[in-house]
Formats: structure tokens, C-alpha cells, sequence
């Protein structure tokens, strides 16, 4: 073994013992399983703002779809900061919009027949911003509205925030020719993988600046280290690329929220490397995981170190998507603590209910996940798919561990499999339980490889 490897094996089991007292530092005497929901949802409460209004048309916003009312969100935003926080409201009509930064106290209030369209000039999402591009840290073009070291901001309201994501713009980007690219024209490939090979090599985020050139599709609504984030009754349609993405952030609420949009990458729901987030009673209808659950990506993820923690779903429905509730891919610094609760699944688009999908790239620790009293109509896949697996499977040296994970009370009209695990001999998925299960018209015979500790209690497949 060369010195190289040598290297590499040292960082690996470093950062797999630094990651595994992380996660035994929780008190042994919190509340375990269901019974610490109640507990964590006092945490979770949303910001409360100061009774005063800034109507966007008074900063010079005109609602014709066509006037850039950039400066006028702005001013608004700035005045309404300034004065101590209340709402800024955009009445009636069509806004037409670049970046929107939301700054401490501002309750951006979209109106009921409101709607936010914003531009499909990646101009005018610069100057780059500080963010994440698929679970890695850049300087990158500013998602659609943004927030950085914020406290006290929300987005509510009736109205519609249109990114008018397209194959003939953004999603284009994305390289593929089911979405608008050609060969010959731009495309996100080359940078992704340069941003990759930064965060792989440590290479400083000051230095990893994207944006004009690059192709690398922004995000709708992306907080940044923030805290008390509220997104209530709004609906995002049509993203560049995820739809919600709150990164590091602390007392999250996303209620009633509807997110729409079939185009590349676009995740309904991904908290990453947050603490204490509710997501209930939305709909999620996407053409990629409606949730997804991240704490970033390889050695940038490792590097940050923070875990996605305290994550609670209740009431969603879930139409398309690759997933209903989903762990990873980047979840390099841990998940731990997710409750999932009375939702409802079905579409022959949608792929799976249940998902945890992560490979000897990401490692990481997940444990904690529970989930209950679901109801599925159909699903194209698995009901319950665990998969080390995903992308680059067993090719890396930071081996992932999946554990104390529950799965009750869910009916299943319709899948291809039941339940579908594989993990590695090496690290086994272990305490898996699912209980008092009905799946229904499964076409194949579950699979279950490397699964320490399985118990599967009243569960029916076929009605056998």
C-alpha cells in the first residue's frame, strides 16, 4: 500500500470517528423515537413581524409582467428592514423580478391573484453569492430569492412565485436533450465537475467562483445560515433547478406550501444541514424527489460537518417525483432525527415513499428515521428502498452507516417492490423495523441484503 492510499485511509477512519462522537453527544436522557416530536416542535415556531406594510407598487413596482421591478423589491425590502421589519406586500398583478434578497424582519407577502415572475436572464442573479451547489459550498449565481445570516424572514401569502424554469432557458443547462440541449450549446457539465474536484481538494470557497460562464442552474428559495424562516400558503412553480433549499439554518416552518414544477433537478423540499424544520400540509408535485433530506457532499459535507437533525413531515401529499421522503444523496454530514407522519403518495411518476440512497463516497451517519400512518395509491418502484449503492456504489473509502430506522402503519396499492434494501457486508443496515404493513399488487420478491437486526412485524404483501 502506497503512501497515497495510506493517506486516504487515515483521513477516512478519521472522519468516520470524528462523525461517530458527533453523533453519540446526544443525551442519552432525551425523549427517544415519537415521543421527542412533541419536544422538538416547541422549537419550532414560526417569526413573528411587526404590524406595518411596504406595498411594492409605492417603490415604483408596476404589476404588467413586463417592467423589471428589481430596484422597487429592493428599496422596499431595504425601508422595511430599516424601519424595524413588517411585510412587504406585492398586491394584484404580475411582478416581474431578478434575485430577491431578503434581509432580517421582512415578511414578503405575495397577495392572492399576485404573482412573481422572475427573469430567465442569468444576469440578473449576479453579483454570485455564497450558497451550495448540490451539497458543495460556492460562490454562485444567487438563487431566486436569498437570504444570508438573516433572522425573522419569511415569504406568505396566496400568490405565485413563477421561475419560469424552460427548456428553451434554464433547464437546458442541464445537458440533456429531453430538456431543450443541443449539442453544441451550454451546458452545466464541466463546471459541476470542477466544483466537485474543489471540494474534494479543500480548495478555499472564495475561490470556487462560478456563475456568468459556468451553467450552474440556481435555486428558488435558498436561506443561508438563518434563523426563524417561515414559507407559508405561497405556490413555487417551474425552478432552474431545487426548489426550496434552506442551507444551515435554524427554526425552519414550510406550511401549506405548494411546489410544482417536472423539470431536471427540480427537488421540491430539501432542508440541508438545518436544525428543527416542519414541513406540513404541502403538495408537492416534481421532477425529481419531492423531499429531499441533505447534510452536503463527500469531503466538502465532511468538512462542514453539520448534521441535518430534528426534520418533521406531516400531512403532505406527494404526486410525481423520484421520491416521496428522501435521505441523500448529500448527506456526507449526517441525518438523524426524521418523522414522517400521515402523508398521502400516489402517481405512477412517482418512483418511491421511503428512500435512503448513499454509496462509499458520501459515508456519513443516518439513524433515527421514523415514519407512519402513510397512504399510497401507486408507486413505479419500492415502497422502502435502502441503497448504498447510489451513483458510485462501493468505489470509495468513507463507508456510510444506516441505522434505527422505523417504518409503520402503510398502505400500498400498488409498487414493484415492497421493501428494497442493500447495504454493504461491512455495515450492514441495522435495526430496521417495519410494522403493521399492508403492500398490495407487488409485482416482485422484496430485497434484503446486508440488514442486521430486520424485524418485520403484521406485515402483508399480496395478502400473504
Amino acid at each position: 500500500m502506497n503512501v497515497a492510499h495510506l493517506n486516504l485511509l487515515y483521513i477516512s477512519l478519521l472522519c468516520f470517528i470524528t462523525a461517530s462522537i458527533a453523533f453519540a453527544q446526544q443525551d442519552p436522557s432525551d425523549p427517544q423515537g415519537w415521543d421527542a416530536v412533541p419536544s422538538i416542535l416547541k422549537r419550532i415556531f414560526p417569526p413573528a413581524f411587526p404590524d406595518k406594510d411596504f406595498i411594492v407598487t409605492k417603490f415604483g413596482a408596476v404589476g404588467d409582467g413586463k417592467t423589471d421591478c428589481s430596484r422597487a423589491f429592493r428599496k422596499a425590502i431595504e425601508k422595511c428592514n430599516a424601519s424595524g421589519g413588517g411585510r412587504v406586500v406585492v398586491p394584484k398583478g404580475t411582478f416581474l423580478a431578478g434575485a430577491i434578497h431578503l434581509k432580517s424582519n421582512v415578511n414578503l407577502y405575495i397577495s392572492k391573484n399576485a404573482t412573481i415572475r422572475f427573469s430567465v436572464d442569468p444576469n440578473k442573479y449576479l453579483p454570485v453569492v455564497f450558497t451550495r451547489w448540490e451539497g458543495v459550498e460556492c460562490m454562485n449565481y444567487s438563487p431566486l430569492i436569498y437570504a444570508y445570516e438573516q433572522e425573522n424572514i419569511a415569504v406568505t401569502g396566496e400568490g405565485v412565485l413563477d421561475g419560469q424554469g424552460a427548456n428553451d432557458n434554464w433547464w437546458s443547462w442541464k445537458g440533456k436533450k429531453e430538456y431543450g440541449w443541443e449539442p453544441g450549446t451550454p451546458d452545466q457539465n464541466e463546471a459541476r465537475e470542477k466544483l466537485f474536484e474543489m471540494g474534494e481538494s479543500r480548495v478555499p470557497v472564495t475561490q470556487r467562483v462560478f456563475g456568468e460562464g459556468f451553467f450552474l442552474r440556481p435555486n428558488f428559495f435558498a436561506p443561508s445560515k438563518c434563523k426563524n424562516v417561515l414559507l407559508e400558503g405561497i405556490t413555487f412553480k417551474n425552478s432552474p433547478m431545487w426548489f426550496i433549499n434552506p442551507v444551515l439554518c435554524q427554526n425552519v416552518s414550510i406550511i401549506g406550501v405548494t411546489v410544482e414544477g417536472l423539470g431536471p433537478n427540480n427537488d421540491g423540499c430539501d432542508p440541508e444541514s438545518c436544525t428543527d424544520v416542519l414541513i406540513k400540509n404541502c403538495l408537492f408535485n416534481n421532477g425529481d424527489d419531492c423531499i429531499a433530506i441533505k447534510s452536503g457532499r463527500n469531503a466538502d459535507g465532511r468538512r462542514v460537518n453539520m448534521p441535518c437533525e430534528n426534520i418533521i413531515v406531516q400531512g403532505c401529499r406527494m404526486k410525481d417525483g423520484h421520491g416521496g421522503v428522501v435521505i441523500g444523496s448529500e448527506m456526507s454530514g449526517g441525518v438523524r432525527n426524521v418523522y414522517a407522519e400521515n402523508d398521502t403518495m400516489d402517481s405512477p411518476k412517482l418512483d418511491r415513499v421511503f428512500r435512503i440512497k448513499t454509496n462509499a463516497m458520501r459515508g456519513g451517519i443516518i439513524e433515527n428515521v421514523f415514519m407512519r400512518n402513510i397512504k399510497v395509491g401507486e408507486v413505479a418502484e419500492a415502497v422502502v428502498k435502502i441503497d448504498f449503492y447510489y451513483e458510485e456504489g462501493d468505489s470509495g473509502s468513507f463507508t456510510p452507516i444506516v441505522r434505527n430506522i422505523e417504518v409503520k402503519n402503510i398502505e400500498s396499492e400498488k409498487s414493484k417492490f415492497g421493501v428494497w434494501i442493500r447495504a454493504y457486508d461491512r455495515s450492514p443496515a441495522e435495526n430496521i423495523r417495519i410494522e403493521s404493513c399492508t403492500f398490495n399488487n407487488v409485482a416482485e420478491p422484496n430485497v434484503i441484503e446486508n440488514v442486521k437486526n430486520l424485524d418485520l412485524i403484521d406485515v402483508k404483501i399480496n395478502s400473504k
